[in-house]
Protein backbone atom coordinates (compact mmCIF):
# COMPACT_ATOMS: atom_id res chain seq x y z
CA UNK A 1 0.00 0.00 0.00
CA UNK A 2 1.40 3.03 -1.20
CA UNK A 3 0.91 6.32 0.96
CA UNK A 4 -1.48 7.48 -0.81
CA UNK A 5 -3.93 4.18 -0.62
CA UNK A 6 -3.11 4.56 3.04
CA UNK A 7 -4.10 7.82 3.64
CA UNK A 8 -7.76 6.76 1.82
CA UNK A 9 -8.14 3.98 3.79
CA UNK A 10 -7.69 6.30 7.05
CA UNK A 11 -10.41 9.01 5.25
CA UNK A 12 -12.80 6.03 4.98
CA UNK A 13 -12.33 4.85 8.72
CA UNK A 14 -12.88 8.51 9.65
CA UNK A 15 -16.59 8.22 8.27
CA UNK A 16 -19.53 8.12 11.23
CA UNK A 17 -19.73 4.95 12.54
CA UNK A 18 -17.27 2.48 10.98
CA UNK A 19 -14.57 3.69 14.26
CA UNK A 20 -14.78 3.62 17.85
CA UNK A 21 -12.58 5.87 19.93
CA UNK A 22 -13.94 3.50 22.58
CA UNK A 23 -12.30 5.14 26.02
CA UNK A 24 -10.87 8.05 24.36
CA UNK A 25 -11.92 11.67 23.94
CA UNK A 26 -9.43 12.72 21.50
CA UNK A 27 -6.06 12.01 19.48
CA UNK A 28 -3.48 14.48 18.39
CA UNK A 29 -0.53 13.19 16.64
CA UNK A 30 2.82 13.86 15.30
CA UNK A 31 5.29 12.39 12.95
CA UNK A 32 8.86 12.43 11.78
CA UNK A 33 10.24 9.59 9.71
CA UNK A 34 11.39 7.77 12.75
CA UNK A 35 9.16 8.57 15.39
CA UNK A 36 5.37 9.44 17.09
CA UNK A 37 4.75 11.61 19.87
CA UNK A 38 0.90 10.89 20.20
CA UNK A 39 -1.42 12.94 22.72
CA UNK A 40 -4.65 11.49 24.10
CA UNK A 41 -7.08 12.65 26.65
CA UNK A 42 -9.66 9.86 27.93
CA UNK A 43 -13.48 10.05 28.58
CA UNK A 44 -13.06 8.72 32.23
CA UNK A 45 -9.60 8.88 34.39
CA UNK A 46 -7.53 5.93 34.03
CA UNK A 47 -6.88 3.84 36.86
CA UNK A 48 -3.51 2.74 35.30
CA UNK A 49 -0.98 3.84 32.42
CA UNK A 50 -2.78 3.11 28.96
CA UNK A 51 -0.83 1.82 26.48
CA UNK A 52 -0.38 2.54 23.12
CA UNK A 53 -0.01 -0.43 20.64
CA UNK A 54 2.13 0.51 17.48
CA UNK A 55 2.62 -2.40 15.23
CA UNK A 56 3.73 -5.21 17.62
CA UNK A 57 5.16 -2.71 19.75
CA UNK A 58 3.48 -1.63 23.56
CA UNK A 59 4.45 1.76 24.58
CA UNK A 60 2.88 2.38 28.06
CA UNK A 61 1.33 6.14 28.49
CA UNK A 62 2.81 9.02 30.63
CA UNK A 63 0.69 11.10 32.74
CA UNK A 64 0.32 14.57 30.96
CA UNK A 65 -1.86 16.05 33.93
CA UNK A 66 -2.22 14.71 37.27
CA UNK A 67 -6.30 13.69 36.84
CA UNK A 68 -5.82 10.60 35.31
CA UNK A 69 -7.67 11.96 31.60
CA UNK A 70 -4.44 13.23 29.64
CA UNK A 71 -1.18 11.11 28.23
CA UNK A 72 1.07 11.16 25.86
CA UNK A 73 3.37 8.09 23.80
CA UNK A 74 6.51 8.91 22.94
CA UNK A 75 7.06 6.38 19.92
CA UNK A 76 11.37 6.63 18.86
CA UNK A 77 13.07 4.39 16.34
CA UNK A 78 10.42 3.26 13.34
CA UNK A 79 10.93 2.42 10.23
CA UNK A 80 10.48 5.71 7.63
CA UNK A 81 7.76 5.71 5.03
CA UNK A 82 6.15 3.27 6.96
CA UNK A 83 2.38 2.49 7.18
CA UNK A 84 1.86 1.68 11.10
CA UNK A 85 -1.51 -0.04 13.09
CA UNK A 86 -2.08 1.91 16.39
CA UNK A 87 -4.38 1.36 18.80
CA UNK A 88 -5.20 2.27 22.64
CA UNK A 89 -6.37 0.17 25.76
CA UNK A 90 -6.98 2.25 29.11
CA UNK A 91 -8.55 0.09 31.87
CA UNK A 92 -9.69 -3.13 30.00
CA UNK A 93 -11.37 -1.04 27.01
CA UNK A 94 -9.98 -0.02 23.40
CA UNK A 95 -10.46 1.68 20.87
CA UNK A 96 -10.73 0.16 17.07
CA UNK A 97 -7.50 -0.23 15.23
CA UNK A 98 -5.96 3.10 13.34
CA UNK A 99 -3.02 4.06 10.87
CA UNK A 100 -0.49 6.49 11.34
CA UNK A 101 2.57 6.62 9.00
CA UNK A 102 6.05 7.89 9.47
CA UNK A 103 7.43 10.61 7.08
CA UNK A 104 10.59 9.66 4.17
CA UNK A 105 13.85 10.13 5.30
CA UNK A 106 15.66 13.47 4.93
CA UNK A 107 17.10 12.23 2.18
CA UNK A 108 14.58 10.86 -0.30
CA UNK A 109 12.81 12.66 -2.72
CA UNK A 110 9.15 11.62 -2.80
CA UNK A 111 7.00 13.25 -5.50
CA UNK A 112 4.44 15.30 -3.84
CA UNK A 113 4.12 16.78 -0.49
CA UNK A 114 0.16 17.92 0.30
CA UNK A 115 -0.42 20.21 3.49
CA UNK A 116 -3.31 21.29 5.39
CA UNK A 117 -2.92 24.73 6.89
CA UNK A 118 -5.33 27.30 8.90
CA UNK A 119 -5.45 29.57 11.37
CA UNK A 120 -7.66 30.80 14.59
CA UNK A 121 -9.74 27.28 15.26
CA UNK A 122 -10.08 27.97 19.26
CA UNK A 123 -13.57 29.30 20.87
CA UNK A 124 -16.17 27.95 23.85
CA UNK A 125 -19.53 28.20 21.69
CA UNK A 126 -21.58 28.20 24.79
CA UNK A 127 -19.75 31.11 26.35
CA UNK A 128 -21.38 34.57 26.96
CA UNK A 129 -19.49 37.91 26.40
CA UNK A 130 -20.59 40.93 28.59
CA UNK A 131 -21.55 43.60 25.39
CA UNK A 132 -21.46 40.74 22.27
CA UNK A 133 -23.66 38.89 21.25
CA UNK A 134 -23.57 35.27 20.11
CA UNK A 135 -22.74 33.78 18.18
CA UNK A 136 -18.87 34.46 18.61
CA UNK A 137 -17.53 31.35 17.00
CA UNK A 138 -18.54 28.66 14.18
CA UNK A 139 -20.31 26.03 16.22
CA UNK A 140 -18.53 22.77 17.12
CA UNK A 141 -20.18 20.60 14.57
CA UNK A 142 -19.47 23.45 11.35
CA UNK A 143 -16.06 23.21 12.69
CA UNK A 144 -15.74 19.90 12.61
CA UNK A 145 -17.38 19.74 9.41
CA UNK A 146 -14.68 22.18 8.07
CA UNK A 147 -11.52 19.89 8.76
CA UNK A 148 -13.65 17.03 7.35
CA UNK A 149 -13.60 19.08 4.19
CA UNK A 150 -9.75 19.41 4.43
CA UNK A 151 -8.95 15.50 5.84
CA UNK A 152 -10.80 14.43 2.28
CA UNK A 153 -8.34 16.04 0.10
CA UNK A 154 -5.92 13.39 2.23
CA UNK A 155 -3.13 15.71 3.52
CA UNK A 156 0.17 14.59 4.53
CA UNK A 157 0.62 16.86 7.12
CA UNK A 158 -1.41 19.59 8.86
CA UNK A 159 -0.31 23.06 10.49
CA UNK A 160 -2.16 24.93 12.86
CA UNK A 161 -1.18 28.51 13.06
CA UNK A 162 -2.42 29.57 16.59
CA UNK A 163 -5.21 31.02 18.59
CA UNK A 164 -6.52 27.50 19.39
CA UNK A 165 -7.45 28.99 22.77
CA UNK A 166 -10.08 31.76 23.26
CA UNK A 167 -9.57 32.76 27.48
CA UNK A 168 -8.19 36.01 27.48
CA UNK A 169 -7.64 36.77 31.50
CA UNK A 170 -6.15 40.28 31.79
CA UNK A 171 -6.39 42.00 28.58
CA UNK A 172 -8.94 43.10 25.90
CA UNK A 173 -10.32 46.09 28.47
CA UNK A 174 -8.95 48.17 25.25
CA UNK A 175 -12.63 47.51 23.72
CA UNK A 176 -14.71 48.31 26.51
CA UNK A 177 -15.14 44.72 27.58
CA UNK A 178 -14.28 41.99 29.90
CA UNK A 179 -11.96 40.13 29.09
CA UNK A 180 -13.62 36.75 28.21
CA UNK A 181 -11.85 34.67 30.78
CA UNK A 182 -12.81 36.79 33.14
CA UNK A 183 -16.45 37.64 32.43
CA UNK A 184 -19.09 36.72 34.85
CA UNK A 185 -19.90 34.02 32.92
CA UNK A 186 -16.45 32.30 33.09
CA UNK A 187 -16.14 32.96 36.36
CA UNK A 188 -19.19 31.46 37.29
CA UNK A 189 -18.91 28.30 34.84
CA UNK A 190 -15.55 27.79 34.42
CA UNK A 191 -13.37 29.15 37.51
CA UNK A 192 -11.24 32.12 38.45
CA UNK A 193 -7.30 30.92 38.12
CA UNK A 194 -4.82 31.28 41.16
CA UNK A 195 -2.22 32.81 39.54
CA UNK A 196 0.15 32.57 42.55
CA UNK A 197 -0.39 28.77 42.31
CA UNK A 198 1.73 26.19 39.69
CA UNK A 199 -1.07 25.66 36.92
CA UNK A 200 -0.95 21.29 37.17
CA UNK A 201 -1.64 19.29 40.51
CA UNK A 202 -3.25 22.24 41.89
CA UNK A 203 -7.22 23.60 41.54
CA UNK A 204 -5.96 25.38 38.48
CA UNK A 205 -5.68 22.04 36.76
CA UNK A 206 -9.54 21.47 36.73
CA UNK A 207 -10.14 25.24 35.41
CA UNK A 208 -7.83 24.88 32.77
CA UNK A 209 -9.04 21.88 31.59
CA UNK A 210 -12.76 23.44 31.74
CA UNK A 211 -11.37 26.21 29.79
CA UNK A 212 -9.31 24.10 26.76
CA UNK A 213 -11.23 20.86 26.49
CA UNK A 214 -14.01 22.68 24.57
CA UNK A 215 -12.17 24.33 22.53
CA UNK A 216 -9.49 21.59 21.59
CA UNK A 217 -10.66 18.22 22.75
CA UNK A 218 -14.13 18.54 21.66
CA UNK A 219 -13.37 20.33 18.75
CA UNK A 220 -10.78 17.82 17.03
CA UNK A 221 -11.98 14.46 19.05
CA UNK A 222 -10.64 11.57 16.48
CA UNK A 223 -10.52 13.37 13.48
CA UNK A 224 -6.82 13.32 13.00
CA UNK A 225 -6.08 10.66 14.62
CA UNK A 226 -4.04 9.51 11.24
CA UNK A 227 -2.82 13.04 10.36
CA UNK A 228 0.60 14.37 11.64
CA UNK A 229 -0.01 17.46 13.12
CA UNK A 230 1.86 20.83 13.99
CA UNK A 231 0.46 23.61 16.47
CA UNK A 232 2.23 26.63 17.23
CA UNK A 233 1.26 28.75 19.76
CA UNK A 234 0.15 32.55 18.86
CA UNK A 235 -1.11 35.56 21.93
CA UNK A 236 -4.54 34.21 22.98
CA UNK A 237 -2.67 30.49 23.63
CA UNK A 238 -0.98 32.25 26.07
CA UNK A 239 -4.81 33.15 28.00
CA UNK A 240 -4.39 37.13 26.44
CA UNK A 241 -4.84 39.73 23.39
CA UNK A 242 -1.54 41.17 22.68
CA UNK A 243 -2.06 44.94 23.89
CA UNK A 244 -0.55 47.88 25.13
CA UNK A 245 -2.41 50.71 26.59
CA UNK A 246 -1.15 52.79 29.39
CA UNK A 247 -2.81 50.79 32.02
CA UNK A 248 -0.26 47.72 31.06
CA UNK A 249 1.39 45.45 28.30
CA UNK A 250 0.19 42.17 27.84
CA UNK A 251 3.52 40.22 25.68
CA UNK A 252 6.20 39.38 26.27
CA UNK A 253 4.28 36.68 28.63
CA UNK A 254 4.28 36.51 32.28
CA UNK A 255 5.25 33.70 34.32
CA UNK A 256 1.91 32.96 34.78
CA UNK A 257 0.94 33.07 31.09
CA UNK A 258 3.84 30.74 30.05
CA UNK A 259 2.48 28.26 32.68
CA UNK A 260 -0.86 28.21 30.90
CA UNK A 261 0.40 28.03 27.35
CA UNK A 262 2.98 25.50 28.49
CA UNK A 263 0.18 23.12 30.18
CA UNK A 264 -2.15 23.73 27.35
CA UNK A 265 0.55 21.97 25.06
CA UNK A 266 1.49 19.44 27.09
CA UNK A 267 -1.88 18.20 27.81
CA UNK A 268 -3.57 18.51 24.65
CA UNK A 269 -1.33 18.74 21.40
CA UNK A 270 2.09 17.63 20.43
CA UNK A 271 5.35 19.36 20.91
CA UNK A 272 7.73 19.33 17.95
CA UNK A 273 9.63 16.53 17.60
CA UNK A 274 13.64 16.80 16.74
CA UNK A 275 14.97 17.56 13.62
CA UNK A 276 18.70 16.85 13.10
CA UNK A 277 19.35 20.45 11.25
CA UNK A 278 17.54 22.44 13.95
CA UNK A 279 19.83 23.15 17.35
CA UNK A 280 18.15 21.26 20.16
CA UNK A 281 19.73 24.65 22.01
CA UNK A 282 16.70 27.08 20.65
CA UNK A 283 14.63 28.53 23.00
CA UNK A 284 11.83 26.69 24.60
CA UNK A 285 13.72 23.50 23.07
CA UNK A 286 14.57 20.49 25.30
CA UNK A 287 13.16 21.40 28.57
CA UNK A 288 13.42 18.53 31.19
CA UNK A 289 9.86 18.14 32.10
CA UNK A 290 9.24 16.74 28.65
CA UNK A 291 10.15 13.83 25.94
CA UNK A 292 13.41 14.32 24.93
CA UNK A 293 14.76 16.20 22.49
CA UNK A 294 11.25 18.25 21.98
CA UNK A 295 10.44 21.98 20.87
CA UNK A 296 7.68 23.83 22.38
CA UNK A 297 8.28 26.98 19.93
CA UNK A 298 10.10 26.62 17.11
CA UNK A 299 9.38 23.38 14.87
CA UNK A 300 10.40 21.62 11.46
CA UNK A 301 8.41 20.28 9.51
CA UNK A 302 11.05 18.02 6.74
CA UNK A 303 9.48 16.02 3.95
CA UNK A 304 12.39 14.26 2.54
CA UNK A 305 14.10 16.51 0.20
CA UNK A 306 10.76 18.01 -1.10
CA UNK A 307 10.12 20.43 1.61
CA UNK A 308 11.06 21.86 5.10
CA UNK A 309 8.61 24.29 7.16
CA UNK A 310 10.40 26.39 9.49
CA UNK A 311 7.40 27.16 12.66
CA UNK A 312 7.60 30.17 14.54
CA UNK A 313 5.83 31.20 17.42
CA UNK A 314 6.69 34.91 18.03
CA UNK A 315 4.95 36.01 21.19
CA UNK A 316 6.87 33.92 23.51
CA UNK A 317 10.44 35.77 23.77
CA UNK A 318 9.28 38.65 22.02
CA UNK A 319 11.73 41.44 23.23
CA UNK A 320 10.64 45.52 23.69
CA UNK A 321 14.15 47.01 23.30
CA UNK A 322 13.44 49.41 20.70
CA UNK A 323 15.58 48.88 17.43
CA UNK A 324 17.30 45.91 18.75
CA UNK A 325 13.58 43.84 19.66
CA UNK A 326 12.54 41.08 18.16
CA UNK A 327 9.75 39.48 17.69
CA UNK A 328 12.01 35.94 17.47
CA UNK A 329 15.21 35.27 19.32
CA UNK A 330 18.03 35.75 17.54
CA UNK A 331 19.43 32.53 17.68
CA UNK A 332 16.22 30.96 16.22
CA UNK A 333 16.48 33.73 13.48
CA UNK A 334 19.95 32.81 12.76
CA UNK A 335 18.45 29.03 12.13
CA UNK A 336 15.95 30.50 9.63
CA UNK A 337 18.24 31.76 7.69
CA UNK A 338 20.91 29.42 7.92
CA UNK A 339 18.03 26.70 6.62
CA UNK A 340 16.80 29.30 3.91
CA UNK A 341 20.20 29.19 2.59
CA UNK A 342 21.77 25.44 3.39
CA UNK A 343 18.59 23.24 3.29
CA UNK A 344 18.41 21.02 0.52
CA UNK A 345 14.98 20.36 0.07
CA UNK A 346 13.44 22.27 -2.87
CA UNK A 347 10.76 24.12 -1.01
CA UNK A 348 11.87 25.97 2.40
CA UNK A 349 8.90 28.08 3.67
CA UNK A 350 8.49 29.91 6.95
CA UNK A 351 5.51 29.83 8.86
CA UNK A 352 5.67 32.69 11.68
CA UNK A 353 2.71 33.09 14.00
CA UNK A 354 2.21 36.52 12.59
CA UNK A 355 1.22 37.37 8.85
CA UNK A 356 3.83 39.36 6.90
CA UNK A 357 2.50 41.84 4.58
CA UNK A 358 -1.00 42.84 5.54
CA UNK A 359 -2.17 44.65 8.67
CA UNK A 360 -5.04 45.36 11.41
CA UNK A 361 -3.61 47.96 13.20
CA UNK A 362 -3.02 45.73 16.40
CA UNK A 363 -0.36 46.82 18.87
CA UNK A 364 2.00 43.27 18.10
CA UNK A 365 2.42 43.46 14.97
CA UNK A 366 5.66 43.96 12.47
CA UNK A 367 4.46 47.13 11.51
CA UNK A 368 3.95 50.81 12.98
CA UNK A 369 0.31 51.37 11.72
CA UNK A 370 -2.75 52.35 12.97
CA UNK A 371 -6.19 52.92 12.24
CA UNK A 372 -6.63 56.43 11.08
CA UNK A 373 -10.12 58.22 11.70
CA UNK A 374 -10.39 57.79 7.18
CA UNK A 375 -10.39 54.25 7.94
CA UNK A 376 -7.25 53.86 6.31
CA UNK A 377 -3.46 52.20 7.87
CA UNK A 378 -1.25 54.46 8.47
CA UNK A 379 1.90 55.43 10.87
CA UNK A 380 0.93 59.55 11.31
CA UNK A 381 0.51 58.59 14.90
CA UNK A 382 2.95 56.87 16.89
CA UNK A 383 1.83 53.34 18.42
CA UNK A 384 2.12 53.16 21.78
CA UNK A 385 5.09 51.26 22.94
CA UNK A 386 5.68 49.57 19.65
CA UNK A 387 8.92 48.66 19.36
CA UNK A 388 11.31 49.54 15.68
CA UNK A 389 13.24 46.53 15.96
CA UNK A 390 10.11 43.98 15.15
CA UNK A 391 10.19 45.72 11.84
CA UNK A 392 13.95 45.66 11.09
CA UNK A 393 13.75 41.67 11.78
CA UNK A 394 10.78 40.86 9.56
CA UNK A 395 13.31 42.90 6.38
CA UNK A 396 16.05 40.89 7.32
CA UNK A 397 13.26 37.74 6.73
CA UNK A 398 12.00 39.03 3.96
CA UNK A 399 15.53 39.33 2.48
CA UNK A 400 16.84 36.38 3.32
CA UNK A 401 14.00 34.95 1.78
CA UNK A 402 14.28 36.77 -1.09
CA UNK A 403 17.86 36.34 -1.78
CA UNK A 404 17.14 32.08 -1.91
CA UNK A 405 17.22 32.57 -6.09
CA UNK A 406 16.82 28.98 -6.58
CA UNK A 407 13.51 28.68 -4.56
CA UNK A 408 10.08 29.99 -4.00
CA UNK A 409 10.37 32.78 -1.10
CA UNK A 410 7.30 31.98 0.83
CA UNK A 411 5.45 32.86 4.15
CA UNK A 412 2.70 30.59 5.36
CA UNK A 413 0.79 32.60 8.06
CA UNK A 414 -2.33 33.11 10.23
CA UNK A 415 -4.09 35.37 13.02
CA UNK A 416 -5.20 38.04 11.02
CA UNK A 417 -8.58 36.12 10.12
CA UNK A 418 -8.71 36.00 6.57
CA UNK A 419 -7.06 34.46 3.50
CA UNK A 420 -5.33 36.14 1.48
CA UNK A 421 -2.42 35.79 -1.40
CA UNK A 422 -0.03 38.39 -2.81
CA UNK A 423 3.84 38.67 -3.80
CA UNK A 424 5.51 41.42 -1.47
CA UNK A 425 7.98 43.58 -4.12
CA UNK A 426 8.72 46.19 -1.24
CA UNK A 427 9.23 46.42 2.45
CA UNK A 428 10.57 50.34 3.02
CA UNK A 429 13.80 51.02 1.69
CA UNK A 430 13.63 46.89 0.83
CA UNK A 431 13.02 45.80 -3.16
CA UNK A 432 12.54 42.79 -3.66
CA UNK A 433 10.95 42.89 -7.50
CA UNK A 434 14.02 40.70 -8.66
CA UNK A 435 12.65 37.66 -6.50
CA UNK A 436 9.03 38.82 -4.43
CA UNK A 437 8.23 37.25 -1.59
CA UNK A 438 5.00 35.53 -1.43
CA UNK A 439 2.76 35.78 1.57
CA UNK A 440 -0.55 33.76 2.25
CA UNK A 441 -2.69 33.85 4.49
CA UNK A 442 -4.15 29.99 5.02
CA UNK A 443 -7.98 30.91 6.76
CA UNK A 444 -9.85 30.71 9.86
CA UNK A 445 -11.74 27.83 10.96
CA UNK A 446 -13.65 29.43 14.00
CA UNK A 447 -13.83 33.54 13.78
CA UNK A 448 -17.79 34.43 14.37
CA UNK A 449 -19.72 37.57 13.50
CA UNK A 450 -18.07 39.71 16.04
CA UNK A 451 -14.36 38.26 15.92
CA UNK A 452 -13.47 39.42 12.05
CA UNK A 453 -10.54 42.12 12.21
CA UNK A 454 -13.50 44.44 10.51
CA UNK A 455 -15.81 44.22 13.36
CA UNK A 456 -13.42 43.93 16.48
CA UNK A 457 -10.82 46.68 15.25
CA UNK A 458 -12.82 48.54 12.64
CA UNK A 459 -10.97 47.66 9.65
CA UNK A 460 -10.38 44.64 7.33
CA UNK A 461 -6.37 43.59 6.86
CA UNK A 462 -5.09 46.15 4.95
CA UNK A 463 -1.50 46.33 2.96
CA UNK A 464 0.77 47.34 5.71
CA UNK A 465 2.17 51.14 5.45
CA UNK A 466 5.77 51.03 3.14
CA UNK A 467 4.95 47.66 1.97
CA UNK A 468 4.05 47.25 -1.95
CA UNK A 469 2.01 43.61 -2.69
CA UNK A 470 0.96 42.50 -6.00
CA UNK A 471 -1.90 40.48 -4.79
CA UNK A 472 -4.12 37.22 -6.74
CA UNK A 473 -6.22 37.77 -3.34
CA UNK A 474 -7.23 40.60 -1.73
CA UNK A 475 -7.90 39.80 2.73
CA UNK A 476 -11.24 37.92 2.52
CA UNK A 477 -12.84 37.74 5.54
CA UNK A 478 -14.08 34.11 5.32
CA UNK A 479 -14.08 30.92 7.16
CA UNK A 480 -11.51 28.17 5.57
CA UNK A 481 -8.52 26.56 5.20
CA UNK A 482 -5.63 26.31 2.24
CA UNK A 483 -4.21 22.91 0.81
CA UNK A 484 -0.64 23.00 -0.51
CA UNK A 485 0.50 20.65 -2.78
CA UNK A 486 4.60 20.89 -3.21
CA UNK A 487 5.83 19.04 -6.39
CA UNK A 488 9.70 19.56 -7.23
CA UNK A 489 9.18 22.33 -9.73
CA UNK A 490 6.10 24.05 -8.02
CA UNK A 491 3.37 25.08 -5.38
CA UNK A 492 0.36 24.92 -6.11
CA UNK A 493 -2.53 25.98 -3.49
CA UNK A 494 -6.36 25.60 -3.13
CA UNK A 495 -8.24 27.78 -0.65
CA UNK A 496 -11.73 26.79 0.78
CA UNK A 497 -14.24 29.00 2.32
CA UNK A 498 -17.66 29.31 3.88
CA UNK A 499 -19.06 32.15 6.40
CA UNK A 500 -21.94 31.84 8.59
CA UNK A 501 -24.87 33.09 7.43
CA UNK A 502 -24.35 31.07 4.37
CA UNK A 503 -26.59 27.49 4.00
CA UNK A 504 -24.98 25.40 6.41
CA UNK A 505 -25.39 22.31 3.64
CA UNK A 506 -22.59 23.88 1.78
CA UNK A 507 -19.87 22.83 4.02
CA UNK A 508 -20.98 19.24 2.80
CA UNK A 509 -19.86 20.16 -1.01
CA UNK A 510 -16.56 22.66 -0.69
CA UNK A 511 -14.84 23.07 -3.66
CA UNK A 512 -11.78 25.59 -4.02
CA UNK A 513 -12.59 29.02 -4.90
CA UNK A 514 -9.03 30.32 -5.53
CA UNK A 515 -6.09 28.34 -7.09
CA UNK A 516 -3.04 29.43 -8.02
CA UNK A 517 0.23 28.20 -8.44
CA UNK A 518 3.61 29.13 -7.78
CA UNK A 519 6.69 27.57 -10.00
CA UNK A 520 10.31 27.74 -8.86
CA UNK A 521 12.40 29.94 -11.58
Amino acid sequence: MNRREFLASAAAAAAPGEWSAGPVHHILPAATHDRFLVKVSLKQPARRAPVLSVGSRRIAGVASGTRGRFWAFDVPGLAPATRYELRLRADGASTDPWPLSTFPVPEAEPERFRLLVYTCAGGNENMTIEGIAPPYWVSIANRRKLFAQGLKRQPDAMVAIGDHVYWDLRFGRASGRLPMGSTPWAQREIGVFNRDIPVLGTPNEAILERAVSPQVADLYGTLFRSTPTHFVQDDHDYFENDEAIPAGISFPPDDFMMRLARATQHLYYPEFLPDAARPAGLPGASASDRFPGLAEAFGTLRFGRLAELLICDCRRFQTLKGPHATLIPENAEAWIRFRLKESPAAHVVQVPSMPIGWSAGKWGEWYPDLLGSNGKLSVAQPKYFWQEGWKSQHDRLLAAASATRNRIPLFISGDLHAMAHGAIEQSGRLDLRSNPVHSILAGSISTGPTMWPSAARGTPPQVASGVNIRTTLDPLENNGFTIADFHRDRIEFQQFRWKMGQPEELLDRLEPFHKFTLTRT
